[in-house]
């Protein structure tokens, strides 16, 4: 049996935390859950995890992978991200492509130029000779999710994307002004890893 937990989306802000009782749920069916899983993500200010869905809906996280690859085929734009899925706002923010072109080490300095501006790295992409455009989802808004970030990849000993192709890549940023914009390729000028900046 299906369960839904009687609530607004904007009561899902920390599903980690919640705790819900049998008097709390309501049945529900694939196209209700799906229906209910829109409504959460447009509300939600974070990513919500698969998991956290799966919890809410007292269902497999295999449902909720299999849920949202249905809502995305039927055309809601719905991205996954290392920290779960969310749906892009309609706002005034400014997205920008920037291409840079660093080593390793100079990794966290460049994403925390980038969020210390408010800005929101939304993924790295590089362009590989046999597979073509690779991306990866980042979701980085905060120096804390700058360090999770570095400090997961050294606990799995993964090489950054930007390792293919010689340190050459892509990120789309998000800010939340023009000004804000401009403080972060000032700031990304000053490191010298603007590639469109390099001899």
């Amino acid at each position: 049996m299906l369960y839904f937990f009687r609530g607004s989306a904007s009561e899902f802000r920390r599903p980690e935390t919640a705790v819900f009782s049998e008097r709390d749920c309501i049945t529900m069916d694939g196209e209700e859950r799906r229906s209910a899983i829109l409504e959460i993500l447009r509300g939600a200010d974070r990513p919500v995890s698969a998991s956290a869905l799966a919890a809410r809906f007292n269902v497999s996280r295999q449902i909720i992978v299999g849920d949202v690859a249905l809502l995305r085929a039927s055309g809601s734009e719905i991205t996954a991200t290392p920290r779960g899925y969310r749906i892009e706002r309609e706002n005034s923010h400014i997205v920008r492509r920037i291409a840079c072109r660093h080593d390793a080490e100079v990794m966290r300095d460049e994403l925390y130029a980038i969020v210390d501006e408010g800005c929101t790295v939304r993924d790295v992409i590089v362009e590989h000779p046999i597979y073509g455009q690779i991306a990866g989802q980042l979701e980085l808004s905060s120096r804390h999710d700058v360090d999770e970030f570095i400090r997961h990849s050294a606990e799995a000993d993964a090489k950054p994307l930007s390792m293919l192709t010689e340190g050459i890549h892509l990120h789309t940023v998000v800010c939340p002004s023009v000004a804000a914009c401009g403080r972060m390729l000032s700031r990304l000028s000053e490191l010298g890893v603007l590639l469109n900046e390099q001899a």
